[in-house]
């Protein structure tokens, strides 16, 4: 696990400086989700997607670099649940419904707003999920990629799939930059989802390689990590696991 560990931390700094010497990121974006530039494009090119136009239930990261993202599938017409940051609270999703906003799709879409305006949910109240929206550090075009370490994402997508809102016909999409997606296998571990769709500025690469953990892996999560995040807390009571 530890060499896993130091491989993706590895990929992260590769990435992570490529991006800065291409000014393709604002300089101070090293150690985060990167905030490309043209995430505007990149939200229209999946907008064009068959998979996103079906979609009537999206979640999505609350990362800044996916509020063009967010902001189009409130545009939409789309009900969209966005995780509270590092999934701190019980009920650890915002429900954003764009039939009761009271401000701007845009304005909906940024991460303070939402803490502001959006009820928090629980997954015992969510409907199944369509799309699912993971900011990624680095991908490769069989659906692997890196996040920034913190492991929420795995996490989300995890208790979502124990939940049954999250099946084998949830399409899971990284929108990245182009530098992004590597041409290189890339280290995963058991808890590791792959995504189905690749959207970039410039294309859409659909993954033939689906990976989908069938929920939490409790033997990767430590105890210090399962305190601060209520949820986790909450469902290993529930479910009896030690």
């Amino acid at each position: 696990m530890t060499d896993i560990l130091g491989a993706k931390q590895a990929v992260r700094e590769r990435v992570w400086r490529m991006l800065i010497d291409a000014s393709a990121v604002p300089a101070d974006s090293y150690g985060k989700i990167p905030g490309f530039y043209g995430s505007e494009c990149t939200a229209e090119r999946l907008a064009e997607t068959p998979e996103w136009q079906a979609a009537q239930v999206v979640k999505a990261n609350p990362d800044r670099a996916q509020i063009a993202v967010r902001t189009r599938a409130l545009e939409d017409g789309k009900l969209l649940y966005m995780a509270v940051p590092k999934m701190a609270t019980a009920e650890p999703f915002y429900l954003l419904d764009p039939q009761t906003l009271s401000v701007s799709a845009r304005e909906a879409a940024e991460k303070r707003q939402t803490a502001q305006l959006a009820p928090h949910i629980g997954t015992n109240a969510m409907q199944h999920i369509d799309v699912v929206i993971c900011g990624s550090v680095a991908v490769n075009r069989s659906g692997a990629r890196i996040g920034k370490g913190a492991g929420y994402s795995d996490l989300e997508v995890a208790l979502l799939t124990e939940a049954g809102l999250v099946t084998a016909e949830t399409v899971i999409v990284a929108p990245v930059h182009a530098l992004q997606v590597i041409d290189e296998p890339i280290p995963e571990t058991s808890h590791d989802f792959r995504v189905d769709l690749i959207v970039t500025p410039d294309e859409v690469i659909r993954c033939e390689e689906p990976r989908r953990p069938t929920g939490l892996v409790w033997r990767d999560l430590r105890d210090d990590q399962i305190a601060a995040i209520p949820a986790l807390s909450l469902h290993r009571h529930r479910s009896g696991n030690p």
